[in-house]
């Protein structure tokens, strides 16, 4: 199993409808433009969850170009419905239903910290790789590197306790980027180049951000009414300076490693 929490057919598509415009849909550019993706390439999107990079790589070169593959069902559902010209593949990152050089480019976006075995996952990348090929990877900054999430996750946790951390916590473990590229090493990938840019994430509301990130995830369920109240509340303190107008403007900062297989 190579993600910490299943996600239900619900919350893929609170992903899809929220977290996709929010972010996912600025990260994806970034990190096909960053790798170089280009025409008449065969290029693997890992953990695609609804699919954000799969569509981005198609629309520009085409959806027989791409491969999505996700172990998340409803995720895949979401992504067949809304490209179904795309090849969608059920598959876990730690054993990938691929031969060995099968694509010129790996793609990884926001999902190498839910992978049990990050390591594995990326000698699994580098394996359906042809010679010379590209993986490129998108990861988070530390948490402590992070100007509103850092604050407004240790306020979360106040309220919904340590395992509040392990659930928001879980997307800045790979942000060390020394130690990542230590993992592509480890994989027999050369690192060419990192890439870190901080993006905005733009909510209606501070507390549609939280409503969106808490929703995401299994937290939701586990919170009583008196501490998703709590936690709104100090989240309008903890995140204020980031709104005006009643609308938020989150800051996150992200990273990219892209490594090459000799």
């Amino acid at each position: 199993m190579s993600e910490t929490f299943d996600i239900s057919p619900e919350q893929a598509e609170i992903y899809e409808q929220r977290f996709v415009p929010a972010l996912f849909a600025q990260l994806a550019p970034w990190l096909v433009d960053e790798v170089g993706v280009r025409e008449a390439t065969a290029v693997l999107d890992v953990a695609c969850g609804t699919g954000i990079v799969s569509r981005t790589v198609a629309d520009r070169i085409g959806a027989g170009c791409v491969t999505g593959v996700d172990l998340n069902e409803a995720m895949l559902t979401v992504a067949r419905r809304l490209r179904p010209d795309v090849v969608w593949r059920h598959g876990d990152v730690a054993d990938l239903p691929f031969a060995d050089s099968t694509f010129n480019t790996v793609l990884c976006q926001s999902a190498m910290m839910f992978f049990p075995d990050a390591t594995r996952a990326l000698v699994e990348m580098a394996r359906v790789a042809e010679t010379g090929g590209a993986v490129g990877v998108q990861v988070f900054n530390r948490l402590d590197e992070q100007r509103a999430y850092g604050p407004w996750i240790e306020m979360v946790a106040r309220h919904a306790g340590p395992e509040a951390l392990n659930l928001l916590g879980t997307y800045w473990v790979h942000g060390d980027l020394d130690a990542l590229g230590g993992r592509f090493a480890d994989a027999g990938l050369g690192v060419d180049a990192t890439r870190t840019r901080e993006f905005v994430l733009a909510f209606d509301s501070i507390e549609s951000f939280v409503r969106t990130e808490i929703g995401a995830t299994p937290l939701l369920d586990r919170l009583t009414d008196g501490q998703f109240r709590a936690i709104l509340d100090g989240s309008e303190r903890v995140l204020g300076r980031f709104a005006a107008d009643g609308h938020a403007a989150i800051p996150i900062a992200a990273q990219i490693v892209i490594g090459r297989k000799p």
